[in-house]
């Protein structure tokens, strides 16, 4: 998912250490107008605005608007990036992240990662793994001939697993090149609107319902503030009215019928 236009604001602005109010003065924009403007409830960015942050953080203005990924480069010429017309048509299809896979390409480690892809697929290293396991073959040959190990024999055995695969050779540097490029690309994803919450439904829940238990009021006032928690609504915001009416609804649940209160209970 692409980020929002607030997101992009303030992620440039924390990128470059500023606080709203350096951001006001650096910028001639006041702090107020630049605070909304990464607000949730964000409405509208006005054209000068738009304009002086662009410059500012040497950004194009689709950019910010969120109509392009790219920052900086808004007529690259298709013809320098030397991409195959299979390759063209998959980023066009939209059956890929594209917003990912530019992540993992610019990732510092990415060419490390095609590096050694590049020497497995095209055999770079075949030669040199023959030679080390004829190597070993031969030096196994020689302890054989030489003292006739028995079948279980610890040093024939530890000649005989050191013969290198070189598939599995491979296989094991990219897997760790890949893993941590991953590690570091979720790391950067926490918190961001297109990450699952680090906390799961039944956590949220589960700290709603203790800060509930803790509200003095009737378990019918209990039970609209859970549904006000789980249905985002703030609770202090809504009228006398607003809350008379919804805990009436909220009566009317079996929840609130059947609950007998602890306190006071005869054993």
């Amino acid at each position: 998912m692409a980020l929002t236009i607030q997101e992009r604001l303030k992620d440039l602005r924390v990128e470059r250490g500023l606080t709203l109010e350096q951001l006001a003065e650096q910028t001639g924009l006041s702090k107020s107008a630049l605070g909304s403007y990464e607000a949730d409830d964000f409405k509208d960015i006005s054209h000068y605005a738009l304009i002086k942050l662009a410059k500012f953080y040497g950004m194009t203005a689709d950019y910010l608007l969120g109509l392009t990924e790219t920052k900086s480069h808004p007529n690259a010429d298709l013809a320098d990036l030397r991409l195959s017309d299979e390759m063209i048509d998959l980023l066009k299809s939209g059956r890929i992240d594209t917003a990912l896979l530019c992540e993992l390409a610019a990732h510092p480690d990415f060419v490390k990662l095609l590096a050694d892809i590049q020497i497995y697929v095209e055999g770079i290293a075949a030669t040199q793994i023959q030679n080390l396991n004829a190597w070993v073959d031969v030096a196994r040959a020689e302890i054989v001939e030489k003292y006739q190990p028995g079948e279980h024999d610890k040093t024939a055995g530890v000649l005989q697993a050191a013969h290198v695969r070189e598939g599995d050779y491979f296989s094991s540097r990219v897997h760790h090149d890949i893993d941590a490029i991953m590690e570091d690309i979720r790391e950067a994803h926490r918190g961001r609107s297109d990450s699952a919450p680090e906390n799961t439904i039944v956590d949220e829940l589960k700290r709603d319902l203790e800060e509930v238990a803790r509200f003095k009021g009737s378990r019918a006032e209990q039970l609209l503030m859970v549904f006000c928690k789980q249905t985002k609504l703030r609770y202090n915001k809504l009228t006398e009215e607003e809350k008379q009416w919804l805990t009436r609804i909220v009566q009317k649940s079996e929840l609130a019928k059947s609950y007998v209160p602890q306190r006071g209970k005869r054993k």
